[in-house]
């Protein structure tokens, strides 16, 4: 039996198709979902952990149906949202007893302190929340998930805001929790991240799985070399035998080709004969994020992004 187990899961908002006929399975491993904004990632999460009702499919945690064992699928996972889950009035080690209190764990004291031991934060448990940096308010979100032992822990961007040092350090917590025996499925927007650390990842455009696997089998399903050019002026995708073009970046463009060296010339070549300034061409083997660029290709927004809330979702990670 696998930990997650979803068959045609599919979530709908009226019109639109948030989640559509998503069909994974996921046990004892560190698995990442990857994809752009409004690709269905957190909808995922939401359905997974009994928070949303599906439109359609099935899912199953831990052998528990979603939706008709909604009780027991809550008891077997834990689940870190995106936004501060703390309360920063009161002190680390009363959020966490809180928490254990709610779970109805038999020796709260005992547990709280075991897991604020786990997540290095004892010599500052009776400090105030306020005083916390990011990450260490983040490594309490996750002691506050551990308390209750969960089988499976739900991560929505467990790093996003924090940084280079902190994230390492809460990557660091998550390999040992997944070494413990913990499945782990986190979403993030950091590639590098999914690369180094996840077991396996699925990356979802418009809601569906466009690309499944470890990060380096899905790397050298590309062709071996990847080619970058910087440019000046617009740019209009070429047609060059044996290249292939895998996406934009502002003024960086992307290029896959079987032998990068024999193709450097012949994308500058092309490149300038098509009246377009070539300032850099840098040569290069595939990363997770050329896959991701590969998989969903160049997507739109599908909402005008909020400057306001996202800045202060950060300052609340400060």
């Amino acid at each position: 039996m696998n930990a997650i187990e979803t068959h045609d899961l599919t979530r709908n908002y009226d019109s639109l198709c948030a989640v559509d006929h998503l069909s994974l399975s996921v046990n004892n491993e560190i698995f990442g979902l990857l994809g752009p904004n409004g690709s269905g990632k957190t909808t995922t999460v939401l359905m997974l952990t009994t928070l949303l009702r599906p439109t359609a499919g099935t899912a199953t945690v831990c052998g528990y149906d979603i939706v008709r064992e909604g009780e027991k699928v809550r008891q077997q996972l834990s689940y870190v949202p995106q936004d501060m889950a703390v309360d920063i009035k009161l002190t680390g080690r009363e959020n966490v007893l809180l928490f254990a209190h709610l779970y109805g764990i038999v020796n709260p004291k005992d547990k709280t302190d075991e897991v604020l031991s786990i997540m290095e934060l004892s010599d500052r448990a009776d400090d105030l929340i306020r005083t916390y940096s990011g990450g260490m308010r983040r490594r309490l979100e996750l002691a506050q998930a551990l308390v209750h032992e969960p089988a499976v822990l739900f991560l929505d961007e467990p790093t996003i805001g924090l940084d280079v040092a902190a994230r390492k350090k809460i990557w660091e917590h998550i390999g040992t929790l997944r070494k413990n025996g913990m499945t782990i499925f986190v979403t993030t927007h950091y590639m590098d991240e999914a690369d180094q650390y996840c077991d396996r990842v699925g990356i979802v455009s418009n809601g569906r799985v466009v690309a499944l696997g470890q990060p380096s089998s899905l790397k050298s399903q590309l062709m071996t070399d990847v080619i970058t050019a910087k440019i000046s002026g617009p740019f209009v995708p070429l047609e060059v035998e044996g290249i292939q073009f895998v996406g934009q970046k502002d003024d960086e463009i992307t290029f896959t080709a079987e032998n990068g060296k024999e193709a450097l010339p012949r994308i500058a070549q092309s490149l300038t004969e098509n009246g377009i300034q070539v300032r850099s061409l840098s040569l290069r083997e595939p990363t997770l994020d050329d896959v991701f660029l590969h998989a969903v290709g160049k997507q739109e927004e599908p909402h005008h992004f909020n400057d306001q809330q996202f800045r202060t979702m950060l300052r609340r990670r400060k």
